[in-house]
């Protein structure tokens, strides 16, 4: 009897392109894999809006939607407009409470609105004055995974996330964090699947664990 394959799409972090997903491998006889990717926002577009956009990219239902990071916080508003199977986030936060302190603050401050996102876009400026092999790995490290450098969709995204005011979070949601993440700290992360040794870029990083654990997670009942 032919199985009805189980359609997952996958929203990569803040300004990341797809690529980081690019060895996440599940069953192909059971799952089958849709890479969404971040679009420019439109001038003074609210993060449902832009979610309302993101769910036409979807053409199937019943789907599991897996997000990381910022994209974690925006699968969840997807998930507020379609039916679907499962919500799994990773390297995220469910609820404003989770956020830092530094964030808060930021949000509380407006300080958000002086980060120059502009620099995003002189990565390779940024190459050339690098110095020791952890700063040049790094900067290799965005440039293959980084694909949005626009400064509008920069300064959107980061104001999104530090402003994002979500107080509950969803019922029913998956959340999969690295014990030593640096973005958002476990210690304020509550109900988690814990990766051990698992930073931020746990996806790309930690990815055995994911194509090994990911399939049970999303059959579960």
């Amino acid at each position: 009897m032919h199985q009805e394959l189980i359609h997952v799409y996958l929203m990569p972090g803040m300004a990341a392109s797809p690529l980081i997903f690019e060895n996440i491998k599940l069953p192909e006889d059971t799952f089958k894999i849709h890479l969404l990717e971040w679009m420019i926002p439109l001038e003074n577009e609210s993060l449902n809006a832009y979610a309302m956009r993101m769910v036409a990219h979807i053409k199937h239902e019943n789907i599991v939607l897996l997000g990381v990071s910022f994209g974690g916080v925006l699968v969840q508003e997807m998930a507020k407009l379609i039916k679907h199977r499962k919500l799994i986030i990773v390297s995220s936060v469910k609820s404003m409470h989770e956020l830092p302190k530094r964030m808060l603050l930021a949000k509380a401050t407006k300080a958000y609105k002086l980060v120059p996102t502009q620099l995003a876009s002189n990565i390779d400026v940024f190459e050339k004055y690098a110095v020791g092999k952890v700063v040049k790995k790094r900067i290799e490290l965005y440039q293959k995974y980084l694909s949005v450098n626009d400064s509008r969709y920069l300064a959107w995204a980061i104001e999104n996330m530090v402003c994002w005011s979500q107080k509950r979070p969803p019922k029913h949601i998956i959340h999969i964090h690295g014990d030593e993440d640096g973005v958002f700290p476990i210690k304020n992360i509550k109900k988690c699947i814990v990766i051990k040794k698992g930073t931020h870029i746990a996806v790309i990083n930690k990815y055995k664990w994911f194509n090994e654990n990911l399939p049970k997670i999303i059959l579960e009942n």
